[in-house]
């Protein structure tokens, strides 16, 4: 089974940094896409930060967040700096994962998620 680890999550006063990662493990052939989601009580699920071939970011985010992956070791990792308080979420890392060599067809996985508030 392919398991996603998060962490890195707090407490942080506006305007400070955290940085979480995430590594994945198990049978792993490639990983074609990391990316982190955000989920705020009562709201849906919202794309934060992509890696690809490429980074995409939200528009919320995009100048104070950035996000980089290690593929040497499976990780992504999002460096979020001048944190507010409507960053506050359950941050979920996802990775979209091919297991096998000989298989056509990748896989979507989820972390568990990761606490993040920001307040004063």
């Amino acid at each position: 089974q392919v398991q996603l680890v998060e962490s890195g999550g707090g407490l942080v006063q506006p305007g400070g940094s955290l940085r979480l990662s995430c590594a994945a493990s198990g049978t792993i052939f490639s990983i074609n896409a990391m990316g982190w989601y955000r989920q705020a009580p009562g709201k849906e699920r919202e794309l934060v930060a992509l890696f690809t071939s490429s980074t995409n970011y939200a528009d919320s985010v995009q100048g104070r967040f950035t996000i980089s992956r290690d593929n040497a070791k499976n990780t992504v990792y999002l460096q979020m700096n001048s944190l507010k308080p409507e960053d506050t979420a359950v941050y979920y890392c996802n990775a979209r994962i091919i297991r096998y060599s000989w298989a056509s067809v990748a896989n979507d996985y989820w972390g568990q998620g990761t606490q993040v508030t920001v307040s004063s």
